[in-house]
């Protein structure tokens, strides 16, 4: 009676688990990327030609795609968990 139990009842509540979980990893992932934003507007603004400012450019803008590309897959994860 548990296995049947187990069968009908523990896919229904994983699927919605698993998407819930990725739509909450993808909102932190966006929360990083657009908390990164003020420190490339700072070093975009302060830029003055010297390779260490520079480095800290690429560095900040680097870090906030990869955190937006993160937390926009993890959204189309999440859709594409809730539609299968």
């Amino acid at each position: 009676m548990f296995k049947r139990f187990a069968t009908h009842v523990l896919p229904a509540v994983i699927k919605p688990l698993r998407v819930l979980w990725n739509e909450i990893i993808g909102f932190v992932f966006i929360v990083f990327a657009i908390w990164s934003l003020p420190s490339v507007y700072r070093g975009l603004r302060d830029f003055n030609g010297n390779a260490e400012s520079f480095f800290k450019i690429i560095l900040a803008g680097i870090f906030a795609l990869m955190m937006g590309g993160f937390g926009v897959f993890s959204f189309i994860r999440a859709r594409r968990i809730s539609r299968s």
